[in-house]
């Protein structure tokens, strides 16, 4: 997601690619670096204990072993020890990979019942200033916000601008699976919105591509997962100009994806700076990610799409009064995220986004691109709208899900 959508923006986006240089070199020898001592995270105060934990007289697994061997340690625990190690590691337990999701909304629940309790606190220490007070208030809104109702949230920091993953539709008993990753200025805070701007933030963007998917395909059981689980630039700066946070992130959404349950296929929709994610966790998708399909893309850090070293189809879409097509689609010393994926000679599949509006309208419902989504993620291959007139992007694709248009 990123909110930047004007001329101005766009031109000092440039202006700070140009002097990133400048600044890579501060940071690298210290000029712009702060140091301070800080006491463990709860995130890390939890993980810490599990380390030291016990069941039944037995140490517990690494928590960030392989998927499969913490299901397989799952699987051999009774719902009552399961449910034990929940209230005791909340955080832990919530964003194991590999762990039973229903387990993992549990312990996330918790682990939001206790962050909603601290930002209370917070919200009348005489030691932080209004504005601060006026923060945790906000933060304790959100905690008790993701608590609402039946919400599945599927992985949860607390800590910071804060990360969360949150599941639309039944991830165990899902046919299709899709994961929708944003891009700039998205946090704890932005994870959400109720405004006009609804479906630019994960969990609009999610419920949007979820209906669309149920109207593409009503008898296709699917699950979407609004994945903001890695810390994203903070707007157009040099972080979004450099692959560092996109980097992590990628380490994050092959973890994730390897420790979805079941076999079912996946596909990934990839809006602006979450697209520079997905290009550098290519390489490492399990096979059982189908669809790799990106929007407002600003490159994926490759020159063409058999650089990505995947089996999955990939697609791009840019709406024609998007900015970011204006950026440059360049990688010079680690600035920039390489060729455009819109491009011919990048060799992606290019899909109509129609009706987009701008550089965060891709998920509006009606539009051609959420439709592109929806069709995608159910596998609808045929039933897709191309960027050219010849209707091509869907040609030469496998399965009965490609005969639509044949």
């Amino acid at each position: 997601m990123t909110s930047f959508d004007s001329s101005p923006q766009l031109s000092v986006w440039r202006a700070l690619l140009a002097l990133a240089v400048v600044f890579v070199m501060l940071a690298t020898t210290g000029w712009t670096a702060l140091r301070h001592q800080r006491g463990a995270t709860a995130m890390e105060a939890s993980l810490t204990a599990w380390e030291h934990g016990h069941i039944n007289g037995h140490r517990l697994p690494d928590p960030h072993a392989a998927p499969a061997v913490l299901t397989r340690f799952f699987a051999s625990l009774t719902a009552e020890e399961r449910a034990r190690l929940a209230r005791r590691y909340p955080l832990a337990v919530g964003n194991m990979n590999g762990a039973p999701v229903s387990l993992r909304y549990r312990a996330n629940r918790l682990a939001l019942a206790e962050a909603r309790k601290v930002e209370r606190g917070r919200m009348h220490d005489s030691r932080l200033t209004p504005d601060g007070q006026r923060a945790a208030a906000r933060r304790m809104e959100r905690f008790g916000s993701l608590m609402s109702g039946n919400r599945k949230i599927l992985a949860l920091d607390p800590t910071g601008s804060g990360r969360v993953a949150e599941v639309v539709g039944d991830l165990a008993e899902a046919e299709r699976i899709s994961v929708v990753v944003p891009g700039v200025d998205t946090d704890l805070l932005t994870f959400q919105r109720t405004d006009r701007k609804k479906y630019s933030a994960p969990v609009g963007m999610a419920k949007a591509l979820y209906a669309a998917e149920r109207d593409a395909s009503p008898t296709t059981r699917t699950a979407v997962i609004a994945w903001a689980d890695y810390t994203a630039p903070d707007g157009l700066g040099i972080d979004s100009a450099t692959a560092m946070r996109a980097e992590d992130g990628a380490v994050r959404l092959t973890a994730l994806l390897r420790g979805l349950p079941g076999s079912s296929p996946v596909a990934l929709f990839c809006h602006s700076y979450g697209s520079v994610v997905c290009g550098l966790a290519a390489r490492t998708l399990p096979d059982r990610v189908q669809d790799v399909a990106v929007a407002a893309s600003p490159g994926m850090r490759v020159e063409n799409a058999s650089q990505l070293h995947t089996s999955a189809q990939v697609w791009a879409m840019r709406d024609a009064t998007d900015w970011v097509q204006d950026v440059p689609y360049l990688e010079v010393g680690g600035l920039g995220h390489g060729a455009d994926p819109m491009s011919s000679a990048f060799g992606a599949r290019v899909l109509s986004a129609e009706g987009a509006r701008g550089h965060s309208g891709y998920f509006e419902p009606g539009t051609a691109s959420l439709l592109n989504f929806a069709e995608i993620g159910v596998g609808a291959y045929g039933a897709v709208v191309c960027a050219d007139e010849d209707d091509t992007c869907w040609k030469g694709m496998s399965g009965a899900s490609a005969a639509g248009r044949a």
